[in-house]
């Protein structure tokens, strides 16, 4: 991570009111360019195998080199087989590019985490449990969901394939400086609200668009109270309510969480860096573009309708008619939604039959998840004719996983125990749901198609999938649990 002092721009900004987003950003401005973009220090950088072979080509064709090498690393996870033993040939249709990512990162000196390395995992799972992620730093990813190490208190930034070439070119990154937003999470969730739900509730209330452009920062008690892992979830959903990154402040919890982790700092640079990462918040008078407010005592465990995230509910109400919605193109679009996912308005949610259940995904599928899927499908059975996969984010949450035993509460229960990668998230590999069938999963989109063609995906926590793993309908997890 870098200095801030090193940086003049952090110097000049430091008289005024900053926020969280500010103090950082600033740190890491190397200078202002004419066009008004930023030229950023770029700490650290995961590469990932669909967006880094074509970053690769254009580098060698330019005759250029990889600018810092130890400070980027890469895993395999978006096209790799979830399937245990698998290898690099398992998927012939993406054979081609993980022997690339090989290939390109050997290169380079790159460190590679392919499917034979015991850190191999879902970069946004891989990169905050190895502390290759830290707070302060400012990471990037080819990949929009690089926002999940805000809950670090770090800038991450999904990045495009040619900005990875650029980051590997030069180790820094040229962007408009996002605008400021702030949500604050007040009073306790209730029994079966986690943070998955919270971070749906929110942008069901405040809709997908409301973050468009913004850097959020999520505060309040509810957020507090929240683990790491809780925390790296709202972050990681940041993008779907279309913000450019979400960040929470680091505290005792986040240095707790990251001491000791393999890329970490050690000995006294780690003691440190703590002093500096504590002094990583918003100052009280600093000021917002935006603030909202959410009251987290109301909220019910949640789960999707439609094919957007904001299209969202408690468990316990039921499908909304679209004439209900004031905005037009709203109710178009919620209309659309319903055909397509083959609801009608006033079915109440729980109770719909689902054909898949998915736990996995870079939003929901580290260590804390697994153990709350667990809960409730111990001493039970799969409903039949639902398959249920179980997907750890990186073999290192699939070996901490095995240690408890979960992965025999899960295989007695008829679940699918898998290797680590994106698997059925993002369907471009084997792991795909059929034509017409309802999955409810852990992910972090809905949208059309997404899990596989005319796929319907309902999203929710890992303990509301359980529980309708169970019961081969959406259910409420609360009485799952009281049972």
């Amino acid at each position: 991570m870098t200095d801030p002092s090193l940086h003049p721009a952090a110097e000049a900004a430091a008289a005024r009111p900053r926020t969280l987003f500010d103090k950082i950003w600033d740190a890491h401005t190397v200078k202002t360019l004419e066009d008004g973009r930023d030229l950023l220090f770029v700490d650290r950088h995961i590469l990932q195998e669909t967006t880094s072979a074509q970053a690769f080509e254009n580098l060698a064709r330019a005759g250029r080199k990889v600018r810092h090498p130890d400070l980027t690393v890469a895993t395999q996870d978006h096209i790799v087989s979830t399937r245990p033993g698998r290898d690099e040939d398992t998927n012939p249709g993406g054979r081609e590019l993980l022997g690339l990512m090989r290939t390109n990162t050997a290169a380079n000196g790159i460190r590679h985490f392919g499917v034979d390395d015991p850190r191999q995992g879902i970069v946004h799972v891989m990169g905050p449990e190895t502390g290759f992620a830290l707070p302060g730093c400012l990471l990037t990813c080819g990949d929009s969901h690089t926002s999940t190490v805000g809950g670090l208190g770090a800038v991450g930034l999904g990045v495009g394939t040619s900005e990875v070439e650029h980051v590997l070119a030069t180790q820094t990154l040229a962007m408009a400086r996002p605008l400021t937003m702030r949500v604050t999470f007040n009073g306790v969730p209730g029994p079966g609200v986690s943070a998955k739900d919270l971070i749906l509730h929110m942008i069901g209330e405040l809709g997908f668009a409301s973050g468009r452009g913004c850097a959020v920062e999520y505060a309040g008690p509810a957020i507090r109270a929240l683990p790491v892992e809780g925390r790296l979830t709202v972050c990681n959903m940041s993008i779907e309510f279309g913000a450019r990154l979400g960040l929470i402040a680091p505290d005792e919890a986040t240095i707790d969480y990251v001491r000791g982790r393999e890329f970490a700092p050690t000995g006294g640079a780690f003691d440190r860096a703590v002093a500096e990462w504590l002094r990583l918040h918003s100052d009280s008078d600093a000021r917002f573009g935006r603030d909202f407010t959410i009251d987290c005592w109301r909220i019910a465990p949640q789960v999707t309708w439609g094919t957007s995230p904001q299209d969202v509910a408690g468990v316990d109400k039921a499908v909304p008619d679209p004439a209900r919605f004031a905005d037009a193109k709203r109710r178009e679009l919620a209309a659309a939604a319903l055909r397509y996912m083959g609801l009608e308005p006033g079915m109440p949610l729980e109770g719909i039959p689902i054909d898949v259940a998915f736990i996995g995904s870079c939003t929901n599928a580290r260590l804390s998840d697994l153990i709350a899927a667990a809960a409730v499908a111990r001493g039970r059975k799969v409903a039949p004719n639902v398959r249920a996969l179980v997907v750890p984010g990186s073999m290192s949450v699939k070996r901490d996983a095995e240690a408890l035993g979960l992965h025999r509460v899960f295989l007695d229960a008829g679940f699918e125990w898998r290797d680590a990668g994106c698997s059925m998230c993002v369907s471009i590999n084997e792991d795909v749901v059929p034509p017409g069938a309802r999955c409810m999963a852990t992910s972090n989109r809905n949208f059309e198609n997404r899990q596989g063609p005319r796929s319907r995906t309902h999203l929710a926590s890992p303990a509301m999938v359980a529980a309708a793993a169970i019961r081969g309908r959406i259910t409420d997890v609360r009485k799952e649990t009281a049972a």
